[in-house]
Formats: C-alpha cells, structure tokens, sequence
C-alpha cells in the first residue's frame, strides 16, 4: 500500500445542524420558531421544564479500517413554562465529560446531567 493514498469518508448520521441556526433562535422565540429553524427533534424531555434534544454523530472511516466515531453532538433548545426558549445548549464530549460548546462548561450534578449521559450512551447510530 506504500505510495497509495489512503481515501477517507466522511459520514453524518442524526440530525444535521444547518450553519446559523442557532443565530436564529434568540432567547423567548416560541417553539413554533424552534421548529420552523430546526425541524422535528431527535428526541423531548420534561426533565426540568420541556427539552428539544437534536442529536447527531460524524465517523470517518480510512480505506478499509472501521468506521471511527469523531464527534457526537447534542443541541439542546430548553423551554419556559410559556413554552419560550429559556437557554441553548450544544453539547459534546470534552476530555470524556459533558461540555457545552456555547457557554463553554460543564453541566453540574443532578438530573439533567444524568439524562444527557443517558443519551450520550444510547444514542450511537
């Protein structure tokens, strides 16, 4: 194989975040509006209050090796008892722990954390 160059693949699975969506949902849009940006989510928790969960999982795969996972995400939009966006969240895993790539930290204790590694498990297509 010396002199050959070795072909990679890219594969998405889940949801595809389209670039900006994000920018487009400010805080207290409505969930119609989160729907209208994002589409159907992957999954709804009411663990502390309703959460759209969008999930998604980027492997690569080099000629004939097996396919390697390179990230998983989670974009979670959390609503007000209004049904108003509270807070955005876009999780992935940082140094093995859950980390929010948009407030740049690590969830605390308590149910939330414990659904999203739930998630983070189960959630390997």
């Amino acid at each position: 194989m010396a002199g050959c160059g070795a072909i990679t693949q890219t594969y998405q699975r889940g949801y595809v975040l389209p670039d900006g969506a994000l920018e487009q949902i400010p805080l207290g849009a409505s969930q119609e509006q989160v729907l209208v940006v994002l589409g159907t989510p992957s999954t709804v928790a009411t663990v502390s209050g309703e959460v759209f969960y969008y999930i998604s999982q980027k492997t690569e795969q080099t000629a004939f090796l097996p396919q390697k996972e390179t990230d998983r995400r989670i974009v979670a939009v959390y609503f007000d008892k209004n049904r108003k966006v509270e807070r955005l969240a876009d999780y992935g895993i940082k140094d093995g722990k859950v980390f929010d790539y948009i407030s740049r930290t690590t969830p605390a204790g308590g149910e939330e954390l414990t659904y999203l590694s739930y998630l983070f498990r189960i959630f390997k297509f």
